[in-house]
């Protein structure tokens, strides 16, 4: 007898505490994957998946900031859209009804992530034509037929400004997106670029969407910017999503100046309690790998949605499956993070 596990949402996500781990890990993910190969080598490391987070620590240089914080803010939308987190779909959704009739109605989003830089990486591109489908279709700007998502121009998209030239005029800026956005039936999207700083958004020929924290210039809400083109979803900010993005930023940032033993922060940038008792926590797994305390906050993140269920049903296990247990070797406590709220 085989013992299969279902999972079920129990409850939706609106705990400050579980959407604070949840954007904290965005933000280590994307720490994470800033180290260079020279980093790595420097570590004696092969992959990204062996680096703890001592190492990762005494790499980073959080004031000298190359991106990754820009970084952590996109995988940070992307993963709240994913997640359905009312503070980015909701406005999101707003915005998208603005870009087309075809989103007419919207209720939700989706998010396939691109990014140029990452479309460089090897099967990355296969996995975007797959996840959108084989009915998926982009809706550039201008007259004419929508583009199917097919791995030809995806591919000249990742040359970056180099294959510029290749593409068509209505999709030749299309290598800046950040995200392809739809709606909740996921079959037409529309190209995204996510600025975590608004004075850095720009347009171009395929981008329909703006994704920007609010600001003097930029109030909360759905808007046309004249001056690139873009439908902006601008998101709230301090009590929105902009003031949780922030405060973990802050915790994430305040852990690694600890472990790294850098130069402390100015004390105005303090993160809120909650946000210091997740450091608190990071602080005792600085030996561990970053992957796994990534899976650690991703798991603290969904403490209480899912309910579980177990049944049995007949297995017939193959007669070459054999199992030999081994004493595992234990080099660091495995991350566990306990609730906040």
């Amino acid at each position: 007898m085989g013992d299969i596990t279902f999972l079920r949402q129990a409850q939706p996500v609106d705990e400050y505490g579980r959407a604070l781990y949840a954007v904290a890990r965005s933000i280590i993910r994307a720490q994470l994957d800033g180290m260079s190969a020279d980093d790595l080598e420097d570590l004696n490391l092969d992959n990204r998946t062996d680096v703890t987070m001592r190492q990762l620590s005494n790499y980073a240089r959080l004031e000298r900031d190359k991106g990754q914080r820009g970084d952590g803010f996109e995988w940070a939308v992307h993963e709240a859209i994913v997640g359905g987190e009312p503070l980015v779909v909701e406005p999101l959704a707003r915005t998208l009804t603005k870009v087309s009739p075809k989103f007419k109605g919207a209720e939700f989003t989706s998010s396939l992530l691109f990014g140029q830089e990452r479309s460089k990486h090897l099967g990355f591109l296969d996995s975007v034509v797959k996840e959108a489908g084989s009915e998926a279709v982009l809706l550039p700007d201008g007259r004419g037929k929508p583009y199917r998502f097919t791995s030809s121009w995806l591919r000249q998209a990742a040359r970056g400004e180099a294959g510029e030239h290749l593409l068509g005029h209505r999709i030749s800026k299309i290598w800046k997106t950040d995200l392809f956005i739809s709606d909740q039936n996921a079959l037409r999207y529309t190209a995204a670029t996510v600025k975590s700083n608004p004075s850095l958004l720009e347009g171009g020929a395929g981008l329909r969407v703006g994704i920007v924290p609010a600001s003097t210039k930029y109030p909360p809400g759905t808007r046309r910017d004249a001056k690139t083109g873009l439908w902006l979803a601008v998101l709230p900010d301090p009590d929105g999503f902009m003031g949780l993005f922030n405060d973990a930023y802050w915790g994430v940032a305040s852990a690694i100046y600890e472990i790294g033993k850098h130069e402390k922060p100015p004390y105005y940038l303090k993160p809120s309690v909650k946000s210091q008792l997740m450091v608190e926590q990071i602080l005792k797994y600085k030996k561990s790998k970053v992957v796994d305390i990534c899976d650690a906050l991703d798991e603290a993140a969904q403490q209480g949605l899912v309910s579980v269920d177990h049944e049995l049903l007949s297995v017939s296990a193959p007669p070459w499956l054999s199992i030999t247990e081994k004493q595992a070797k234990v080099i660091a406590p495995k991350p566990s993070f306990r609730s906040l709220d």
